[in-house]
């Protein structure tokens, strides 16, 4: 039976797919570390108290990116190379979605339009990480070799979408309501065309990796469809809403550490 979880269980099975799943998330969590700790450098005066988070956000993402690298080091595994197609956070920015890597590679403070941008776009990819994080917690969260692993990224990625909708609320009642929902949903949009084509890209590599049938690899691409279809239709409101999250104030501690030598 082809379900999420006997897709990840072959996955996690083979030495060869797992390297290429855990370097694809490593990428993605180390450029999202670097992506947070340039906006946290580069905030404006007026926004001095919101650094420390975005910077809690970064070190959490470039703590997930060590944790992926321990996974495959425990296995003896190496790292291998990113098919551009399967990048997901540069497919994004490549689109236009949030803050542009030349902006951030400069030294000039951004604007209070430009945390907008970043925290609406932050809002929508945290969504879909909190989800995906939530089905694997699901399925593997006592997973003796990868267990501890999902519980601790799952948990940050749910207090990273809390932080998104608590500061984009309170920009919102600054005046920048009309802006944030624009953004978000032009981000949502977009993300959900990127978040097809990546999960295309990933399952046809996987595919060739595991010696899937045309048959297995065809009933998964009409399930990305499937899915897109849904999103474009009326799933990507899921990513625009906002609301006053449970927990207040989710990054205002420092990062956890991780232990997955």
């Amino acid at each position: 039976m082809l379900s999420a979880k006997s897709l990840f269980q072959e996955i996690l099975d083979d030495d060869a797919s797992f390297a290429l799943f855990c370097s694809i998330a490593a990428s993605g969590e180390s450029q999202g570390g670097w992506e947070n700790g340039r906006i946290a450098a580069l905030v404006p005066e007026s926004e001095r108290d919101l650094a420390p988070k975005i910077a809690r956000h970064g070190a959490d993402e470039d703590k997930h990116g060590r944790i992926f690298n321990a996974l495959m080091k425990k296995r003896r595994l190496e790292a291998v190379p990113v098919p551009p197609e399967t990048d997901y956070t540069m497919l994004l920015e490549r689109h236009g979605i949030g803050l542009a890597h030349e902006k951030l590679k400069a030294d000039e403070t951004l604007t209070v339009h430009d945390l907008v941008t970043y925290l609406a776009h932050s809002r929508v990819t945290e969504q879909r990480a909190s989800e995906q994080m939530e089905l694997l917690r699901r399925y593997f969260a006592d997973h003796p070799d990868i267990g501890r692993a999902v519980r601790m990224i799952s948990s940050d990625e749910n207090n990273h979408l809390a932080y998104c909708h608590e500061e984009l609320l309170r920009l919102a009642r600054a005046g920048h309501g009309r802006s944030i929902q624009r953004i978000l949903r032009e981000c949502a949009l977009a993300e959900i065309r990127v978040y097809r084509d990546v999960s295309l890209a990933v399952m046809d590599h996987m595919g060739r990796l595991l010696g899937w049938p045309r048959a297995k690899s065809a009933a998964l691409a009409a399930g990305i469809h499937a899915v897109y279809a849904y999103e474009r239709f009326a799933g990507w409101r899921r990513m625009v809403s906002l609301r006053m999250p449970e927990r207040r104030d989710a990054l205002g501690g420092p990062a956890t550490a991780a232990e997955f030598a």
